[in-house]
């Protein structure tokens, strides 16, 4: 599968850096130029992408809300 064209403005390109792996869901981290950005999958799409630390991937940010924190 090739994916062409995608609506998702917020792509970061990077590394496999971490798996945790669960029964049920995974949690991946992805080391990018900007950071770390962490993605809770199902340990069924892990395995089914065959992703493991070091695998080049795109992480795809899609959110409805983002929300502020004063600090």
């Amino acid at each position: 599968m090739t994916i062409k064209a995608i609506n998702v403005r917020n792509q970061f390109q990077g590394k496999i850096r971490e798996i945790v792996h669960g029964p049920v869901v995974s949690e991946v981290l992805v080391e990018t130029p900007h950071g770390i950005v962490a993605s809770v999958i199902t340990t069924r799409s892990l395995k089914d992408l065959s992703l493991e630390v070091g695998t080049d991937v795109l992480a795809l940010v899609k959110a409805t809300e983002v929300s502020i924190a004063k600090i």
